[in-house]
This record gives C-alpha cells, structure tokens and sequence, in this order.
C-alpha cells in the first residue's frame, strides 16, 4: 500500500484513455459525417525527473497528443491528471494559474516566436502572463534564462529572426523555462534543425533536465535521438500506443511488429554491419476510416487480419516494464499465447 502511494506522489502527469477526435463536416449544412481520430485511446504516465520518449510516423497523432495534454485542444473523452489534479475540462480561467508548472516548446522556433516581438519580450511574457515579479525582476530573469540557454545578454534587445535555427531554439526553450515549469512537452524540438545544431540542443534539454529536475514528453521520429534522451518509450501507430518500454529494453528487445520495423530503419555508422531492413508495404490507413481490427495487420493485409476484428487490442505486460498491443497480427505467436 506503501509503494502504491510512493509511486503516485512520483507520477506527475497520468492520462487514462485519451481520444482526440476532430469533426468532418459535409453537406448544405455542414453537419458532421465523420471525425478525424487523431488520437484514440491513448494511456500513459510521466514521473518527476523523467523523459518519456514518443515515436511514430508523421500523421500517427503525436504532435496532436502533445498539444492536447497541455490543454491547447480540449480533449473528445478521457482524463489526464497533472499533478493530482484533473485538467481534462477545467475551464481557462482555472486552468491558467497551473500552465506555469507545464510549458510547450514547438518544433518549429521560426513559427513559435513573434517575429514582431524583442527576444526579452519573448520570453518574460509568460511572466507577464503569470503576473510574476515585477519589470527589473523579470528583466533580470531574462538576463538569466539567456544564461542558462547559451545565449548572450544583449540577445534580449534584439529579434527573433536576427538568429539562427538552433539559437531561435534555444530562445524558446528560454521561455518555456521562464515560469519554472516541472514538465515539458517538447514535440520535435531539433528536427528542423542542421544536425551540427542537433547535437548542442539535445545536451542543453539534458544538462537543464540535470539541474532543475525537469520531467519531459520527448516527441520524435528519430528513433536513435529518442534512445539518447528517453528513459522510457512510447510506439504510436495510428492514434494508438502499440508498444511501451524501457529505451534500452525497447531497443534491445522490441516485440511489435511495427516496432522492429521503425527500429530497422535506424542508420548504422558501421558501413561493415549489416542490418536486415524491414519493409512495411501498403498505406497507412485513414484516420477518419481506420480499420476495424488491427490496423497495422490491415497495412500489411496480415492472414490473421480477420481474427483481431473486434478483439480487445489494448496494451498488456508482457514482461516487468515492458507493455505491448495484444495483437495476433503484429506478435509472434509464442508472445500472443503468453499474453492471452
């Protein structure tokens, strides 16, 4: 009883069943006819300190995810808890003193940043926002959160656009950390940038993770990015959670189907290993229409397609930590009957 109380003081953000789903509408009177699940069901759970990493294709609904468990879209149903407490339909007005203890910071720092904005009015406006300190105090944090981020002081008269990728990066960054937050989401936060620049961000997000004991949600589709910054990872297919692990259990040992083929697209630097590449044929399947049954097994026009229609597919432990998608297509079947 002890260790169950432990463990929930240490999670800090948990999400049960989340859907995000998104209206079609048609006709003379735009009624709905459809909705775009972007998001379907979706379980997890982020502890103080550590960096959960997400993985998928692009259009899998990670982005969307992310954005929906800072509250910038009201979720369709589900419940996510931060900090014990239920954020899920809590109004703005409420929800706007607890955004300090959760910050975004966006894949693309060009798109992110008011261009018309000084870089020091940037990132003191959540303070502004939050109604802390006052103009010398946010001044001064400012001066320190440039810093911190490996930017100079005399960046904050300055504009956004005056920067490069990876130092527009590193301003957003600033900003998100302006209001002493305890989670970030970070959704691709170096894709957009040179992988020279790669580098120098992601030791910046671990070094502050060090000192200020930031807990992350690491979006990516670079699975080898995602293995040097994730304590844990999260497989996203479709709108759905398929495979849940530790980074080096994960990688070590992947049992879903779709797992081992994003693994096997990993570059090795070693022109001498071979790897055997998986190809994953046919298309994915629409969000507004996804299968009935598995939708991987559907991409794949999997024999035991039929068989998983109207099967529970959800995650089940198939070892201590290490949760899959109780799928008869995407399993071997020594790893299906053991979950059975």
């Amino acid at each position: 009883m002890e260790t169950e109380e432990k463990n929930e003081e240490a999670t800090l953000l948990k999400v049960e069943d989340l859907k995000m789903h998104f209206p079609v509408r048609g006709g003379v009177f735009l009624k709905q006819v459809a909705a775009v699940k972007a998001v379907d069901g979706v379980s997890l759970s982020i502890k103080k300190g550590e960096t959960l990493g997400l993985v998928g294709e692009s259009g899998c609904g990670k982005s969307t995810l992310g954005k929906a468990l800072v509250r910038l879209l009201k979720p369709t149903a589900g419940r996510i808890d931060f900090m014990g407490q239920d954020i899920t339909t809590m109004s703005q007005r409420r929800l706007r003193p607890l955004r300090q203890d959760f910050q975004m910071v966006f894949q693309d720092p060009a798109e992110s940043l008011d261009s018309r904005m000084s870089v020091g009015e940037i990132i003191s406006e959540p303070m502004v926002i939050q109604k802390m300190g006052n103009r010398a105090q946010r001044r001064a944090r400012v001066a320190e959160l440039l810093d911190r981020v490996g930017m100079p002081r005399t960046a904050a008269e300055k504009f956004s656009f005056e920067f490069s990728g990876g130092q527009r990066q590193r301003i957003g960054i600033a900003r998100a950390l302006a209001v002493n937050p305890d989670l970030l989401i970070l959704d691709e936060p170096v894709s957009a940038l040179d992988v020279s620049v790669q580098a120098q961000v992601l030791n910046l997000l671990l070094e502050l993770q060090r000192d200020l004991g930031l807990s992350y949600l690491f979006i990516a589709h670079d699975l080898g990015v995602v293995k040097h910054m994730s304590d844990r990872v999260a497989v996203m297919y479709l709108g759905k959670l398929v495979e849940v692990a530790g980074a080096e259990e994960i990688y070590k040992d992947p049992r879903h189907a779709y797992t081992k083929a994003l693994l096997s697209a990993i570059p090795v630097p070693d022109p001498t290993v071979e790897r055997e590449r998986v190809i994953v044929e046919g298309d994915v399947p629409s969000p507004i229409d996804p299968p009935a049954g598995s939708a991987f097994g559907h991409r794949m026009s999997h024999a035991k397609y039929e068989e998983s229609v109207g099967m529970d597919l959800g995650l089940r432990e198939i070892a201590p930590g290490h949760e899959v998608a109780w799928d008869p297509c995407c399993l071997s079947e020594e790893d299906f009957e053991s979950l059975r």
